[in-house]
């Protein structure tokens, strides 16, 4: 077979003027003859010492580079914009389709040939993604891992104890001084949060998805393996670019139904959804939003791992990994067998054989947390385009629920309104949080999970309903109606919703419904007003260009497939 002619030959074959400062630049300490036409790979990462969970990078970094020289390949690393869901404000939500075009337009404007995508918070997993696929140029996922298991006075903790402490602390059950001294005991390395996260749940997306190599979502951050995974994965994209294996022949419809099914096994996060929807918009494969429920319905959550279960993330690799659960959903026929993978393999070659090492983190099919999993997507007058809950993570007795609405304009006038002894709510009460949404934030925070009133959680009340058209932690629990859609913002039905309405949730039904008549919904939207658009910067570009929740949450113009076809040269 003929050697490939690489995109990278453009800026490096030349014996010209324009070859000459291409060469001369790039090649300071390397070897004259590395540009013989051999594929160059870029390493985009996203290290940032503002970014604590991608701090091990560097290092990871240097593990793909040694793999890339090993295969013959060219590598260069690039950096990125990082988004860290712990620091940023308002929320890196607001800037992961940035990150995407940051990453679409520097693969595309550099001599790359293949990309290896480092992602560990939250948001830089669905970026990456999302600009490479708008590349379409071989690809593959290095993620950075999750961190240790917390320990606290002999308890395993992660990063879904910090709502539990707090609303303990507030119940009057935990003191202020042992909040405290939890703190230094959950965060005991690098990595992503403990629990099964956003952003471990998106590290077993894109394994479900086939776009990273086997067991790469669940290796702790500071385990050797993951250097080890890391060294050949950079091999491995040296391979995919001789190739020519693009995103666009691993992300099939196929790829996106096996990873709806994985979440739901896994009992993965709610972000999940606005995520994938986005890079399924990129990649041009037809998803919606109701096939996360037509497919995840009758998916059993398995992974017996927090929020939803017992254990942690560490655990979840010790006791076999995201193998070990695809190969329970093959076994069940909840698979797409022949789905490609960035191996070059199917998915099922890859965890045909795959062993499950302990029963108690990754259940058995007919023993699993919750038999119907997955994520409930919910329609109604409240939410016509639609709303989400995570099953696994609520309480059974407030799945079917009828209650007053307690409402909050916005997040401001919840924290002002939630603790005051005064306020008229109990058990049976539905908190409703607005303006929270794409454009109303703006950015889509993770503020759904609204702490209860401090009066309830002294009465031993832990749970309750609440409804937002907010985003909340992967790491959060509770029977919580999330990305209701059309959010308040645009006008959806939520903007209208005041004290004392009677609101009607049903999971089984997948209904979300408010009972106020029509003529009275009419009468409100008359009176209601848009709120104000920012004037100016980047909020104003993403006010004006994203989209809702129900699609992906994505720029309309970003939406599909530019390619990576080279433009003029420069000199």
């Amino acid at each position: 077979m003929a050697e490939r002619r690489f995109r990278s030959r453009a800026w490096f074959e030349k014996r010209d003027k324009d070859g000459f400062i291409h060469r001369s630049w790039m090649g300071r300490g390397l070897p004259r003859d590395v540009f013989d036409g051999r594929p160059v790979i870029g390493i985009c990462n996203t290290w940032s010492e503002l970014t604590p969970c991608n701090a091990h990078f560097r290092e990871i970094a240097e593990h793909v580079k040694r793999g890339v020289w090993e295969a013959g390949g060219l590598p260069f690393e690039f950096p990125v914009t990082s988004t860290g869901e712990t620091s940023v404000r308002p929320t890196a939500m607001l800037f992961r389709n940035l990150v995407s075009m940051d990453v679409e337009e520097m693969v595309r404007a550099n001599p790359i040939d293949g990309v290896v995508l480092l992602c560990g918070c939250d948001k830089t997993t669905p970026s990456l993604v999302m600009g490479a696929a708008s590349c379409d140029l071989p690809a593959i996922v290095v993620s950075g891992g999750a961190m240790l298991n917390g320990k606290y006075r002999g308890e395993t903790i992660g990063v879904s104890h910090v709502w539990k402490f707090s609303e303990d602390v507030k119940a009057g059950v935990m003191t202020a001084q042992e909040f405290m001294d939890a703190e230094p005991c959950m965060s005991r390395s690098s990595g992503v949060c403990a629990a099964m996260g956003t952003a471990s749940t998106m590290a077993v997306i894109v394994e479900a998805l086939g776009l990273s190599l086997p067991q790469n979502a669940a290796i702790p951050a500071v385990d050797s393996r993951r250097y080890t995974l890391a060294h050949e994965s950079g091999r491995r994209i040296v391979e995919m670019a001789r190739e020519d294996l693009p995103l666009s022949r691993i992300l099939t419809r196929q790829a996106f139904e096996n990873a709806i099914r994985a979440n739901g096994a896994v009992g993965g996060s709610t972000n999940a959804v606005i995520h994938l929807l986005a890079i399924a918009g990129r990649a041009g494969v037809p998803l919606t939003l109701g096939d996360w429920d037509t497919l995840g319905r009758d998916v059993p959550t398995i992974a017996d791992v927090m929020p939803s279960g017992r254990f942690m993330m560490e655990d979840f690799f010790y006791a076999g990994g995201l193998p070990a659960v695809l190969r329970a959903l093959g076994e069940a026929d909840l698979l797409h067998r022949d789905a490609l993978t960035v191996n070059g393999r199917t998915i099922w070659d890859n965890v045909k054989d795959a062993p499950t090492h302990n029963h108690e983190v990754i259940r058995r099919f007919d023993e699993p947390i919750v038999a119907h999993g997955g994520i409930a997507v919910l329609c109604g007058n409240l939410a016509p385009s639609g709303a989400v809950l995570k099953p696994s993570a609520a309480s059974p007795h407030l799945l079917r629920h009828r209650g007053r609405a307690v409402v909050f304009e916005n997040i401001e006038h919840y924290k002002t309104r939630i603790n005051d002894p005064d306020l008229d709510v109990d058990a049976d009460s539905v908190l409703v949080l607005k303006g929270c949404g794409p454009k109303g934030y703006p950015g889509m925070a993770e503020v759904g999970n609204m702490g209860l009133p401090a009066k309830l959680l002294q009465q031993g009340i832990t749970d309750m309903v609440r409804i937002s058209d907010a985003r909340m932690s992967g790491t959060a629990y509770g029977t919580v109606v999330l990305h209701v859609a059309p959010e308040a913002a645009v006008g959806g039905p939520l903007a209208l919703v005041e004290d004392g309405d009677l609101v009607a949730l049903d999971v089984d039904a997948r209904s979300l419904h408010l009972e106020v008549s029509d003529e009275e919904l009419a009468r409100r939207r008359q009176a209601w007003r848009a709120p104000a658009l920012p004037d100016g910067g980047y909020l104003q570009l993403f006010v004006e260009h994203v989209g809702q929740a129900d699609t992906g949450a994505d720029f309309d113009f970003l939406v599909g497939c530019r390619g990576h076809a080279i433009a003029r040269e420069s000199h």
